[in-house]
């Protein structure tokens, strides 16, 4: 896939998302929770049949300390949520008109979106573009519904939600650059930065499972089910047809 595409399809996908607020109901979340789930079950399948095993394959000279990577990955993501309140899991919170601009939130999902983008420059780009881009469209959405409940205006609800398109694009890129050597000698410690976006995965992935639909009725936990299994189901797929694990 090439860098356009992926790019472009990040981009849409989460700027779409984000704009929908402006013409869908917001208080109807069944279809997103359905979303979560599946895009939860994708990326940590993903996450551990394709990152994990890379980076301590690739990067065999630090395999004794990729875990320790991985462990801070998780714990930044379990700190970036104090700030965030969970819109990275598609929680939407309906707490009335406010003046405030929600800057933690927006700097917190900024920096989590960009984080996102950067495994997608050591391969798999397909299946993770593809990942991250449902995980995006709650996220998304949720960011848009929190930001329409403040004073701002359309125009620069907007332009925020632009910004938070671009982010894993942009996260994208400079892992691109890194891996490249383009960032002066930061590519020596591109596995242990991977390291720390396998935790932070593994945090989102797990959270989504754990959570979506965990306090409705049974009918729509036997959906979420049907939901988890077709996302380990697809990247199963892509497992048994990536020409990278052969």
């Amino acid at each position: 896939m090439s860098s356009t595409a992926i790019i472009a399809i990040l981009f849409v996908s989460a700027f779409v998302s984000g704009i929908s607020v402006f013409f869908v109901k917001r208080d109807n979340t069944h279809l997103l929770k359905l979303i979560l789930s599946f895009s939860g079950a994708y990326l940590f399948s993903i996450t551990v049949l394709h990152l994990i095993p890379e980076v301590y394959h690739t990067h065999s000279t630090h395999a004794h300390t990729i875990g320790l990577f991985v462990l801070l990955g998780f714990i930044l993501q379990l700190s970036l949520e104090q700030f965030s309140h969970g819109i990275e899991h598609g929680h939407i919170h309906h707490s009335g008109k406010s003046s405030i601009f929600p800057l933690g939130i927006m700097v917190s999902l900024c920096l989590h979106a960009v984080l996102e983008g950067m495994p997608l420059a050591a391969g798999h780009q397909g299946a993770l573009t593809f990942g991250i881009a449902l995980h995006h469209v709650p996220a998304a959405f949720a960011l848009g519904s929190l930001l329409v409940n403040t004073a701002l205006p359309r125009r620069n609800i907007t332009i925020l939600l632009a910004v938070f398109a671009a982010m894993t694009p942009l996260g994208y890129l400079i892992s691109k650059a890194i891996s490249s050597g383009g960032i002066g000698h930061i590519e020596q410690y591109f596995d242990r930065i991977m390291a720390v976006v396998i935790g932070i995965f593994l945090h989102i992935s797990t959270t989504i499972l754990f959570e979506s639909g965990s306090a409705d009725h049974h009918k729509f936990n036997r959906k979420k089910m049907v939901a988890v299994a077709l996302g380990i189901a697809a990247s199963l797929l892509n497992f048994v047809f990536d020409p990278h694990v052969h």
